[in-house]
């Protein structure tokens, strides 16, 4: 198993911030659905018991479409998707590895994801197993 690090991040306006745990080296998903795609999101998921958030759950705005099942949260401030709930991970979150603080990251491979066919890219209606778990 990878050695997790805290990595800190969150929103533009600093309203929502978090911490995660990852490697320093991360792995990360870019989906090619219509959310992910007009965003910009560059994924890293992780088990519910390696996220926790430090502050802006009142600035926190919801989103949800198509299945409802992923949690879409934003600042209502500032606008900025830096974590949500994902339909892949229910039990999980993803960040987004953009929203991360600079200075623990140290690498990042970038997996593409058919999130347009995602039928068809999960099958099983799951994603990968949570990264640096698996």
């Amino acid at each position: 198993m990878t050695a997790m690090i805290r990595h800190t991040g969150g929103c533009h306006c600093g309203r929502v911030r978090f911490e995660v745990q990852a490697p320093a080296q991360i792995e990360v998903s870019d989906c090619n659905c219509s959310i992910c795609a007009k965003s910009g999101y560059l994924h890293l998921t992780v088990p519910q018991s390696r996220f926790r958030l430090l502050s802006g759950s009142d600035s926190l705005s919801s989103y949800q479409f198509n299945t409802g099942t992923a949690k879409h949260l934003f600042c209502s401030i500032c606008g900025v998707k830096s974590f949500y709930v994902p339909r892949s991970h229910p039990d999980g979150y993803s960040v987004n590895a953009r929203c991360l603080d600079e200075g623990t990251v140290t690498g990042m491979r970038v997996e593409h994801i058919d999130g347009k066919n995602w039928e068809r890219q999960f099958p099983q209606g799951r994603g990968r197993p949570f990264e640096g778990l698996g």
